[in-house]
Formats: structure tokens, sequence, C-alpha cells
């Protein structure tokens, strides 16, 4: 069974990435999985810090109070975590999707392994939390769900509009050719405008491989327009989707390799951080 794994917090990103979900649910017609992670540290005390110089019978009452404490946090962070599902539920539901919650205490990437069994597609908020605004910091959930699966991953900007107009980051590389694949055989994108960028040389082999992908696109019915420039692939493509008045930009990301992640994981990470319109990564 294909789903649609949506993670949600207590961040501003949360309504769009139930908007972002409930999008894809209703024009693929697959359910969604609301799923809210509780972090050990959001239940828990570091008692080494409270009680490292106090006396021995002092330590003990302090340490009682500190377990009761971790008690009633325990019992407010869970009932908070459920209610960002409810919350997200009532948001999704209306749109006349399936949706079920799931709320979790442990490891984000651990909860992703059990949760993506039967999953096509993973949305995210581009930052969460504890993300810096100020300093248009990505948030480090978004990176290690990204690293992690095998699935693509949809990462919602601040808020959601139609997609009615995609810029396609194209290498000619395994993760963009399967992205232009997914979108011709898909009826989500059925009558949006594609434009497909490449950034570096023109060269003949990549004047073929973005000829290729365009006539894959044109023959599954789309208007199509390709592009390519010079320049910083993580500051142009940027640059191109916000200039372009793009709703959702698409591309490759994260290499499993660690020498290759050190390349293209950055320049993927830029160019999430930078762009402001929805980014779906293929791996």
């Amino acid at each position: 069974m294909n789903k649609i794994i949506a993670f949600v917090d207590g961040s501003d990103y949360s309504t769009s990435v139930c908007d972002h979900a409930a999008w894809v649910a209703k024009g693929k017609g697959w359910p969604v999985e609301v799923v809210h992670v509780l972090g050990r540290r959001d239940e828990s005390t570091d008692r080494r810090n409270l009680s490292g110089n106090i006396g021995l019978g002092a330590r003990t009452s302090l340490l009682n109070e500190l377990a009761e404490l971790d008690a009633q946090k325990a019992v407010l962070s869970r009932k908070r975590g459920q209610a960002i599902i409810e919350d997200a539920i009532d948001r999704i539901a209306p749109e006349g999707v399936e949706v079920t919650g799931r709320l979790r205490q442990g490891d984000l990437v651990e909860t992703l392994r059990e949760a993506e069994d039967g999953a096509s597609l993973i949305v995210i908020g581009k930052r969460g939390e504890a993300a810096d605004f100020a300093e248009m910091h990505l948030g480090s959930n978004l990176e290690r769900v990204a690293r992690s699966t095998s699935l693509p991953v949809l990462v919602a900007s601040r808020a959601f509009r139609d997609v009615r107009k995609v810029l396609i980051a194209f290498d000619g590389g395994p993760a963009s050719l399967k992205s232009v694949d997914h979108i011709a055989r898909s009826e989500l994108f059925a009558g949006v405008d594609i434009h497909l960028l490449t950034v570096g040389a023109e060269t003949q082999e990549a004047k073929r491989a973005i000829e290729g992908a365009a006539a894959l696109l044109k023959g599954a019915g789309y208007p199509v327009k390709t592009e390519i420039v010079s320049g910083q692939p993580e500051k142009l493509i940027a640059e191109r989707a916000e200039a372009g008045d793009f709703d959702l930009m698409i591309m490759g990301a994260y290499s499993h390799s660690r020498i290759r992640s050190l390349f293209i994981g950055s320049t993927s990470s830029e160019m999430i951080r930078a762009c402001k319109v929805p980014v779906l990564l293929f791996r």
C-alpha cells in the first residue's frame, strides 16, 4: 500500500506540511500517516548538573523531586504531542483524505524506519522548532531524514500554494533522471509547466541529456522549456526558482557515498536553504 508519512512538530511549518501532504494525497489517492516524535531530551532532566555539589541527604531529596518532575514532563510532553497530531489530522481530514496518527518517543530516524514500510513519500518542514530563522538554519531532522531514506522527500516551505510551474534542477545523473521519469508517469503534475535547468558548461553531452529529458516529458503531454547556464548551482538555481515564480523545485540529493556527500550533500543543503519554494528531493 502506498502512503505518505508527514512529520509534524510545534513549528510554523507543520501547517504547511499538512497542506502539502493533503495535496499529494488527493492527487494520488494515498492515505497520510502523521508522525510526531518525542525526543528523549523532551522528557528528561540533567540531574548531574543540578546535584553535583550538594550534600548526600539534600541530594537524595533533590533527586526524588527531579524524578517526579521528569514524570510530570513526560505526561505533558505526550499530551502536547498528541495535541499536535490531532491538530494535523483535523487539518488534513476535511480534504477528503484518509489520515492516521503515530506518536513515538526516541530517535526520529529509527521511527522513520518503522513507519516507511509501504510508504512512497515523506513530507517534512524545511525547519523545525529549534531552527534559527535569523541564520536560515535548516532543520537537523530534515537532513537526517533525507540522508537516511531512499524515498522521495517533499520539503515544505512556509506556506502551501497550488503547483502550476515546476523547476527541475537537472544534472543528467541517476537521481535527476529518476525525477523526470517520475513526473512523466505521475498524474499529480498533470497540466503543470515544466522548466528544466542545467547549471554547467553547455557541452554536447549536457545538451543531449537535457533534450532527452525534455522529450520524455513532452511525450507525456507536458509543456517544457530547457535552459543550460553557467554559475554556482546552489545560488543560481535558487535565484531562478524565485525569479521565475515557480511553485515547486525538484532535484536529486544526498548521495549515500560519504565521499560524494561531501559535495552533493552540501550543494543540496545550500539550495534547500536558499530556495523559498517547496523542494522535492529524489535519491
